[in-house]
């Protein structure tokens, strides 16, 4: 609020605090506007009564009131304050309101007082519908759930799920919280929750979110959390606790408004002295009195808090979690971003991308027996074979040879798996070679002592990777890649996804002296796990977690966190942070200039006291109306498109002879 910009606490009435425990929906539901209104009634019967003759009494207590319900929205909390020794803008409008009474100008005091409760009103509404945004997250929730209990299938309100339950989800609805799917399989829609616009295929065993779609299968799942305490719930708590996090541009409000405040009272009663000793004690007790309201920082006080708070609900609706106005005022000044490999700018999947056959075997034999000896294996490596081999029978009396590979035995013939140079690579070393500059991990087969097949994994990049990278050269970033992988093998995704500057075989440590480096140079973002690579976010200027959703550390660690896994909402934050600094500037420079321009007009009497006053609250109402510009993602909409030779998930696997 205004006065809180000023390091002050709100000059706010009882009236305030009990509208907030049911926020308005409606301009009229506000407090403030409703008794500006009444005042406003008051002070054109006022005016009317003047017009038409009628007794000075009558006009003198139509001003009275109007001035009385007008002031009650914030000279109550003023006092407050000034019991703890604290000023605002509310004890610069007292003090003035105050000053036109003993003047004997009640109904200038009246039109400040009702238009200074008009501007209190609409600024409490923005800030209200700007917050309403991010807690639009919570409707995603159904208003009710199917569980199943006792062998019979119950409906409950969300509220009512506990850990454990078995919720039954039909094509079409929504999630009423997180759990994991046991039975079915479905393409879940989950745009409205991290930005994601092409469903996500799911099954048995994996993840799903609250406010989630279930596409057209149906399924059951085990509840994880309960709805007070899943993703959504998660997302909006963080971001309300983080929002008090002030930015640069807040910071300098605050700065700028703190002295200013105090200073404006010593001026103003330096000119009221002055103007007594010269002989004129009326006039520039009235001057000064105008001056007071002139330089108060009504403007430069909301001008930043509504941006902060409409940009953050806006990204909220791209998938994007900003953790408050410091972490948004970074966002928009970054130049340099450094990409973690696995996760970030691969699938973190590895996949069979050729297998190289020998000794006139064929490419499903090579698979087959590779297969059968990593049957029990949990290495990432294993994953990918069996994924590529299919249902294969189990080798028997299989060994782990440390730091080599497996050897066992499959109907009688001896099999080996294993690395470059525990096997021979034969008549396949240029094959092998070539995979290896391309990026991926070899592994080599052989039946009974005579080499069969290679076998090349590699984890793949992003899709988009390489339409991002080029998305963020074009937008003037510098793009480094920090990963912990071979220079091979760096070199190789690299040079796929179009980034120039590469730092590999690092530990968790070196990632942060390199981050620390690029920040020593220009404002730096991190993007990583949020896990692996928390030394690198915690040193960059911002980190930026990948994929966050549903993850706790990853949102704890990241000032931003991406709460899908679509890497191109990176530019896209990217734009929307850099426009809504842009924004908090102009208000921020917008405000110090009607300061600038109001008091000498104040001090020479060229405007009056109400006229001030109007143009105050008329400026206030456009920076709000400004501020409220950055909750918009017109012009964000476009992603950055894939790159043509991506290879996607699930590719035909090349086999080579």
């Amino acid at each position: 609020m205004m006065s809180e910009a000023c390091g002050c606490e709100p000059d706010r009435t009882p009236i305030a605090d009990a509208s907030a425990e049911r926020e308005p929906e409606r301009l009229w539901e506000v407090s403030e506007i409703r008794f500006a209104a009444v005042s406003g009634i008051f002070l054109l019967g006022s005016w009317l009564a003047s017009l038409a003759g009628a007794a000075p009494s009558l006009v003198r207590v139509l001003e009275a009131l109007a001035l009385l319900l007008g002031a009650y929205t914030f000279v109550p909390g003023t006092l407050r304050r000034l019991r703890k020794g604290q000023i605002g803008v509310g004890t610069l409008m007292t003090i003035a309101a105050v000053g036109a009474v003993i003047l004997g100008e009640v109904g200038e005091a009246a039109m400040l007082a009702f238009l200074f409760s008009i501007s209190e009103g609409l600024e409490e509404y923005s800030l209200v519908r700007t917050r309403r945004g991010l807690r639009s997250l919570l409707s995603l929730v159904p208003d009710q759930a199917t569980v199943r209990r006792d062998g019979h299938d119950v409906v409950v309100a969300p509220s009512d799920l506990r850990p454990g339950d078995r919720m039954l989800v039909k094509p079409g609805e929504r999630l009423a919280t997180d759990g994991v799917i046991e039975v079915g399989r479905t393409a879940l829609d989950v745009s409205a929750i991290t930005g994601e616009s092409v469903p996500v295929e799911v099954g048995p065993g994996d993840e799903v979110f609250a406010g989630s779609i279930n596409g057209n299968g149906a399924l059951t799942v085990t509840v994880t959390t309960t709805a007070e305490d899943n993703s959504l719930a998660r997302i909006v708590r963080i971001v309300e606790a983080e929002q008090s996090r002030k930015g640069a541009s807040q910071r300098l409000a605050d700065r700028i408004a703190r002295p200013l405040v105090p200073g404006v009272m010593v001026a103003a009663a330096v000119i009221a002295v002055v103007g007594t000793i010269a002989g004129e004690p009326t006039l520039w007790i009235q001057r000064a009195l105008v001056v007071l309201v002139a330089a108060s920082p009504c403007a430069l006080a909301i001008s930043v808090p509504v941006t902060v708070i409409a940009a953050i609900g806006a990204a909220s609706k791209m998938g994007v979690l900003i953790k408050g106005g410091a972490a948004l005022e970074t966002l928009g000044v970054i130049r340099s971003v450094a990409l973690d490999k696995t996760g970030t700018l691969t699938l973190n999947r590895p996949a069979v991308i050729e297998v190289a056959t020998a000794s006139g075997a064929a490419g499903e034999q090579v698979l087959e027996a590779a297969a059968a000896l990593e049957l029990r294996s949990e290495h990432p490596l294993a994953r990918a074979i069996l994924a590529a081999a299919g249902t294969v029978q189990p080798a028997d009396d299989v060994e782990a040879v440390p730091g080599a590979g497996l050897a066992g035995t499959r109907d009688g013939a001896a099999l080996r798996l294993g690395r470059p140079g525990w096997i021979d690579e034969a008549d396949l070393a240029e094959a092998v070679g070539r995979m290896q500059r391309e990026g991926a991990s070899v592994v080599l087969v052989e039946q009974n002592d005579q080499l069969i097949g290679a076998i090349a994994v590699r984890d793949e990049p992003r899709p988009e990777a390489a339409g991002v990278i080029a998305t963020l050269h074009r937008d003037g970033y510098t793009v480094a890649m920090l990963t912990g992988d071979n220079h091979t093998t760096a070199a190789a995704l690299a040079r796929t996804a179009g980034i120039d500057t590469v730092h590999a075989e690092l530990r968790p440590e070196d990632k942060a002296a390199v981050v620390r480096e690029l920040s020593a140079q220009r404002p730096t973002a991190m993007v990583g796990d949020g896990v692996n690579d928390a030394p690198a976010l915690a040193t960059a200027d911002l980190g930026i977690a990948m994929g966050a959703m549903g993850t706790d550390v990853a949102i704890e660690t990241a000032d931003v966190a991406l709460m899908g896994e679509d890497l191109r909402h990176l530019p896209q934050v990217f734009a929307h942070a850099r426009r809504s600094r842009r924004i908090m500037l102009q208000n921020v420079g917008l405000s110090l200039a009607l300061i600038t321009v109001l008091m000498p007009l104040a001090l020479f009497g060229v405007l009056g006291l109400a006229a001030v006053v109007l143009v105050h609250e008329l400026a206030e109402v456009v920076v709000i109306a400004n501020g409220v510009r950055a909750g918009r993602t017109r012009g964000l909409d476009a992603l950055p498109g894939l790159a043509p030779d991506s290879v996607q998930p699930g590719s035909r696997i090349t086999v080579t002879t």
